[in-house]
């Protein structure tokens, strides 16, 4: 079987390439394209795999703008921190998925399935797959968080959070008055349940709000450097991957 995997994060990647071969050992990994762009200038030079396994969120924005650029008629199986809705979309078009951070079990699992489903061929609506995962995130977005102080509950809305980072290992919130808590969400979740509208995640450690943003400044290798309001203990800069995807945001 021959898989091309879509994937962004390189150690993601790796590790998937690896379960595979560890699963099957005549599973042949085709090509590991982090990008829509690469993605598309890949399978036009090389023709489509049996099967490919395809992360949601790329650098440079959705895997089903794939679709719009390339005719992909192989089975599909997506990686996702998607919620409930989501899952329910792959659900009803007969297209499986993993949540991350994947088990080996379901990804025999879903191999095993797509075998199966390769002998019938089903035809497949990536269209309608997308339609509908937009339509419930729209209705998902995190409005209020709770978080808890000695004995203490606070509860706020999400309008109050002025961005999101991490220092020590540890997840905090800052809120546009100042305060500070640390809470039980990871920075991969959050990306996923903020409105993009409003937050931007710049790098592995941060993900702040428009409001939050005082002054940007330019810094080497095309990175912006980002002065918080609240000021921060911690630098926020752009990572390079993330830059150009911020300068659009920003505009």
């Amino acid at each position: 079987m021959k898989i091309h995997i879509v994937e962004d994060e390189e150690a993601t990647a790796n590790r998937l390439s690896k379960m595979l071969q560890n699963i099957d050992d005549s599973i042949r990994i085709t090509g590991i394209t982090e990008s829509i762009e690469s993605t598309v200038n890949h399978l036009k030079l090389h023709g489509l795999p049996d099967l490919m396994m395809m992360d949601i969120h790329l650098s440079d924005g959705s895997s089903f703008d794939i679709f719009k650029k390339i005719d992909i008629s192989c089975p599909v199986i997506f990686t996702t921190a998607y919620d409930q809705y989501a899952i329910r979309a792959f659900k009803v078009n007969s297209i499986d998925y993993l949540l991350k951070p994947m088990k080996r079990n379901e990804l025999e699992d879903a191999l095993a399935k797509f075998r199966k489903l390769n002998e019938k061929r089903p035809a497949i609506d990536y269209n309608q797959i997308a339609s509908i995962l937009q339509a419930p995130k729209e209705l998902s977005y995190l409005n209020r968080m709770m978080v808890k102080v000695g004995q203490q509950i606070k509860s706020f809305g999400i309008e109050e959070v002025a961005y999101f980072y991490i220092d020590e290992k540890i997840v905090f919130v800052r809120l546009k008055n100042g305060d500070r808590y640390s809470i039980d969400f990871t920075l991969d979740q959050l990306e996923h349940q903020l409105n993009e509208k409003k937050f931007f995640r710049i790098n592995r450690g941060f993900i702040i709000g428009f409001d939050s943003i005082d002054k940007l400044y330019t810094y080497s290798k095309s990175r912006i450097k980002v002065m918080l309001k609240p000021p921060c203990e911690v630098e926020s800069i752009s990572s390079t991957d993330r830059s150009p995807l911020f300068r659009d945001w920003l505009s």
